[in-house]
């Protein structure tokens, strides 16, 4: 059974720093490329960033210099280091891999960044 259980979403204030976990499990993990997204209350889902099985990263051009994704495949866990925070940022954030065509999500994790 593939779970994807986040972590470290809260409360955080203009310009500062959150880093969120994304725990996998039921799937061999260092094959699978995994993804952040996020939601704001009204909008859709999109893409944060990627990376890839090999370690290459891929990021939404309006979190660029600011977040980092990595990855820990002895721990079968994905980060998202997010810095400068705006309020912009505010959403759920998903933990998300593809496995033979069929998406898996993570429960999200709230991101709340206040001025």
């Amino acid at each position: 059974q593939v779970q994807l259980v986040e972590s470290g979403g809260g409360l955080v204030q203009v310009g500062g720093s959150l880093g969120l976990s994304c725990a996998a499990s039921g799937f061999i993990f260092s094959i699978n490329d995994m993804n952040w997204y996020r939601q704001a209350p009204g909008k859709q889902r999109d893409l944060v960033a990627s990376i890839s099985s090999t370690g290459q990263t891929n990021y939404a051009d309006s979190v660029k210099g600011r977040f980092t994704i990595s990855r820990d495949n002895a721990k079968s866990t994905v980060y998202l280091q997010m810095n400068s925070l705006q309020p912009e940022d505010t959403a759920v954030y998903y933990c998300h891999t593809r496995l033979r065509m069929i998406a898996n999500w993570g429960q999200g994790t709230q991101v709340t960044v206040s001025s």
